[in-house]
């Protein structure tokens, strides 16, 4: 990961050299996925969490279990963060390296590890006990800094919580052990609890408040598929997951597309650094979910389901599966749901690897194909050609929890929140300098400086609103409202104060799409790096004037020609505050004079030619002798 550290996932880490795992091991794995292709993530999640990485001959069983070429199956093994082709520890630690994260102390705790574990950040100890590395953002942004160990989330660390728990962990204590001594007695739901605090500040009416149980799928069940669409579209309801698309038009699209199947998948990959609202719903409503998604299966015509969770949320996969089989049980899920002769409907869990790009609804289409995660050229669109080449209809958490409250409530209930052309309420993921992180369930219209009173963050001097691909706003700008016609946001707002460095928080956001960027695309790949060495010119003081159209240009070409929605948005953080904030940028520039750029150092630059030519310069060097 390029972005001021090191870690251990980079190209130049020797291939697994651990024991041959027997190929009769390797193919009870792939049988138990029924050696299906698509099914390329589950297979090696699972070899990685056996074998701790995926060896080269364990490639090869695979490829021959499922019908694949070596290359392809290693195309997947060497895409995502999280599986690895060198041996891990039986202890992976994976801090957060998020901003918000470095601004809690982060790099305090780091150092503790290790010191504690003997390691540096990057390394696995030679007994192969433990690895200690850095991770983008795993959504505890509200109680950072935080970490992974193994499958199971620290939050609110210090020093001296990580000196604990790493002195434990040389014990011989599990991960589990750090959270209870009594974790296998605990429920699922009571384990997630016990890791992560969901920080609920303000529930809202919709999704937070009391809601009743398969209300909304009940009403589905008694009107055609035709009037659970208008119902939708008539309630104003839009994606929330950024774009804004309108949820019912998409629904209408994959309904009247006419083939042999049809899917409805969730987007719970909610990567995007600062946004951790899913989190809450996947916990707190993940019924709703079900619900809302076995609705959107009636009004399309799906059978079929997938719920994407992000590799991040591994600790929520046994509440999901649990909550899965309960709906079968009780005919909410299967065959014949709630009686409806021909409504059937399941789902199955899916879980990521480590992959921001995955948020991007054709690149997370790639990844449950059991393909690299990298965004499919459009047209056509999902709903026209999505999962397998079938009609998809793809949303987020919150946008199929919203769809299910609208079935039992109505659209006009839901309309009349907000305001016009942002309808209901939003989920807000609020973190950074204030009081009271957490989640804010509001109507849509609050301004900044509204919400900012209540989450105890008024002395902020800028806004992330929208993560790192949305917008930084400074105080002149607090008053915009937070819509989709103003300032979108699929739910992150980042407070920072008057003591940071805009500067090293926009370099930070360019290192992060630079470690993101699935490399498919030349401007994506190369011109975020562009883009970020050009602000560390910035940060060094070594600019000039002629270095802002330099970013500006720079940044339209690579949002003109870029791919997908990723290098669309990637310049967002050097083009707001550019825009926000220009006296950051001008009090560090330095002017030409006669020509010649004021940083140009000739003794640097010639220094090279000098070492060629083995001699001094004549002109530059005052004693051209030595």
């Amino acid at each position: 990961m390029d972005n001021g550290h090191k870690t251990g996932n980079g190209v130049s880490t020797a291939i697994c050299g651990t024991a041959p795992v027997p190929a009769e091991e390797i193919e009870a794995i792939c049988a138990q996925f029924g050696n299906d292709k698509h099914r390329m993530l589950d297979i090696l999640r699972e070899v990685q969490d056996r074998y701790r990485c995926i060896a080269p001959a364990t490639m090869d069983h695979v490829a021959a279990a499922t019908g694949l070429t070596r290359i392809e199956v290693e195309g997947v093994a060497s895409f995502y963060s999280f599986l690895s082709l060198a041996p891990k520890g039986r202890v992976t630690i994976r801090l957060c390296d998020d901003i918000v994260d470095r601004f809690s102390g982060v790099s305090e705790v780091a150092c503790v590890f290790e010191e504690e574990l003997g390691l540096k950040i990057g390394e696995t100890s030679n007994d192969g006990a433990f690895s200690l590395e850095y991770t983008p953002c795993i959504g505890m942004c509200d109680q950072a800094p935080a970490a992974m160990v193994n499958d199971i989330v620290l939050t609110k660390l210090t020093p001296e919580t990580a000196r604990s728990a790493a002195q434990a962990l040389k014990a011989g204590r599990s991960p589990e052990q750090l959270i209870s001594e009594r974790f296998e007695a605990l429920t699922p739901s009571e384990r997630a609890l016990h890791m992560v605090d969901n920080n609920i500040r303000h529930a809202g009416e919709v999704l937070l408040g009391p809601v009743p149980e398969d209300a909304g799928l009940a009403k589905a069940a008694t009107i055609t598929p035709t009037q659970i669409i208008s119902a939708i579209e008539e309630s104003g309801l839009r994606g929330c997951g950024g774009a804004g698309f309108t949820t019912g038009r998409k629904w209408r699209f994959a309904a009247s597309e006419r083939a042999e199947k049809h899917f409805v998948i969730c987007n719970a990959d909610e990567g995007e650094p600062g946004t951790f609202k899913d989190r809450v719903l996947l916990t707190e409503r993940p019924h709703l979910l079900i619900e809302g998604m076995t609705i959107a299966a009636r009004a399309v015509g799906a059978r079929e389901g997938i719920l994407y969770l992000r590799g991040e949320y591994v600790y929520l996969r046994e509440l999901l599966l649990q909550v899965l089989e309960e709906r079968r049980r009780r005919g909410l899920l299967g065959k014949d749901i709630l009686g409806v002769k021909g409504f059937d409907f399941d789902i199955r869990l899916q879980l990521g690897a480590g992959a921001y790009i995955c948020g991007e609804e054709g690149a997370l289409i790639s990844s449950c194909e059991g393909l690299p995660g990298e965004p499919k050229t459009r047209p056509p669109f999902p709903v026209n050609r999505g999962y397998l080449g079938y009609p998809t209809v793809v949303n987020n958490v919150e946008t199929f929890c919203h769809a299910a409250r609208i079935l039992d409530k109505g659209a006009a209930w839901f309309n009349a929140m907000g305001m016009e052309g942002s309808h209901g309420t939003k989920l807000f993921s609020v973190c950074g300098d204030c009081l009271n992180p957490g989640i804010y369930e509001l109507p849509y219209g609050h301004t900044v400086r509204e919400l900012l009173a209540m989450v105890g963050g008024e002395d902020a001097a800028a806004v992330q609103v929208g993560g790192p691909s949305g917008t930084m706003i400074a105080r002149d700008s607090f008053h915009r409202k937070l819509t989709f016609d103003d300032l979108a946001t699929g739910g992150a707002i980042i407070v920072f104060n008057g003591e940071r460095n805009v500067l090293e928080i926009v370099e930070y956001y360019m290192s992060f799409f630079v470690h993101e960027s699935c490399g498919y695309c030349t401007p994506c790949r190369v011109g975020n790096v562009f883009l970020q060495k050009a602000i560390q010119k910035f940060r060094k003081g070594l600019a000039n004037p002629e270095d802002i159209d330099y970013l500006k240009d720079l940044s339209g070409t690579i949002i003109e020609t870029s791919r997908c929605g990723l290098g669309m948005t990637s310049p967002n953080p050097v083009l707001t505050t550019l825009k926000n904030f220009p006296l950051v940028y001008s009090a560090v520039i330095k002017p030409s004079k006669d020509g010649i750029r004021d940083t140009f150092d000739i003794q640097s630059a010639i220094d090279g030619a000098r070492k060629i030519a083995k001699r001094r310069s004549y002109i530059f060097d005052k004693d051209f002798t030595q």
